[in-house]
């Protein structure tokens, strides 16, 4: 048969544990599909894409797969953000639950955008990255600190920060320039932007959770032969175990190498720790209120947890 080459877009660049998880994806897809389909890992934003345009990018078929960080997605479908509801999931133990409700909703809404989840990994547990050393929460008002997405600019700003969304390309000249001060982001992100240039101290907040996932444009995946199908959903079942390790680990690792180059990571007070908890907790409310959708899921969780 004739080889199939489909480009795979990511935002994210060649050193981040996502992009090597996809590449290592095209490779053990290229060997169980005998060389017949080819991933070509697109990184760092080559193909002209930013994050929240990474969903449409695959639904019109601008690009036949991606690497997609969902709860940049909510501006398509605000449901792209349960992943994200403030201090709901402490671990990623309690993820990978979560996950059992909320994959089947992320499967309905990326079919509904012509495209199928292939697999699904976390970003690890998220930290706040600032200049400040804070023994209470008034020391972090009105600092100007950067979120991927709106759920993260929600809770920093209900912290009493000046929430900045902002796509990650533009992230490293607003540090740089002083327009943002913080970032609140997982550990591989922070060894990613190298922000012991720009930051001194890492808060282990695990204020909220987040996940990519790689689809693949559905009018392509259906010019696929079946065997070609089978052989890719099994290769992704069979690794998606192993990324979620790769998450894990590489936040351990990630902390690790901002610490030798200079980052305390500080051991959060808990009297500020509760008045971060306690100013973000109207927001799990008002997520459910804007999308009634998310209320039986978060219910479900709980019930669960």
């Amino acid at each position: 048969m004739a080889q199939t080459t489909l480009n795979l877009s990511d935002v994210l660049p060649e050193s981040n544990f996502m992009v090597a998880n996809a590449m290592r994806f095209a490779e053990e897809v290229k060997a169980a599909t005998n060389g017949e389909v080819v991933i070509a890992v697109k990184a760092g934003g080559s193909m002209g894409f930013k994050g929240p345009d990474q969903l449409t990018a695959v639904r019109d078929g601008l690009v036949e797969m991606a690497d997609i960080n969902i709860s940049q997605q909510v501006g398509v479908d605000p449901l792209f953000g349960v992943e994200g509801i403030p201090f709901l999931v402490s671990s990623m133990d309690e993820l990978k639950k979560y996950h059992g409700f909320v994959r089947p909703v992320y499967e309905e809404l990326a079919a509904k955008n012509n495209q199928k989840i292939l697999y699904v990994v976390p970003s690890p547990a998220q930290y706040l990255y600032l200049n400040v050393l804070a023994d209470d929460i008034e020391d972090l008002k009105g600092i100007p600190v950067r979120g991927a997405d709106k759920n993260t600019v929600d809770v920093v700003t209900a912290m009493g920060m000046a929430g900045v969304a902002m796509p990650w390309g533009e992230l490293i000249p607003a540090l740089a320039s002083g327009r943002v001060k913080g970032v609140a982001t997982s550990a591989t992100s922070g060894v990613d932007g190298k922000f012991w240039e720009f930051m001194d101290y890492i808060y282990p907040t695990n204020h909220t959770w987040g996940s990519n996932m790689v689809t693949v444009n559905l009018d392509v995946w259906n010019t696929l032969t079946s065997e070609q199908q089978k052989a890719i959903e099994e290769t992704a079942a069979r690794l998606e175990p192993e990324f979620w390790d790769v998450s894990r680990d590489g936040d351990v690792a990630s902390i690790k190498a901002m610490a030798d180059q200079g980052m305390t990571v500080v051991e959060i007070p808990e009297t500020l720790r509760a008045a971060m908890v306690e100013r973000a907790m109207p927001l799990q409310a008002d997520f459910v209120t804007r999308v009634p959708a998310a209320a039986p899921i978060v219910e479900a969780f709980k019930a669960a947890k």
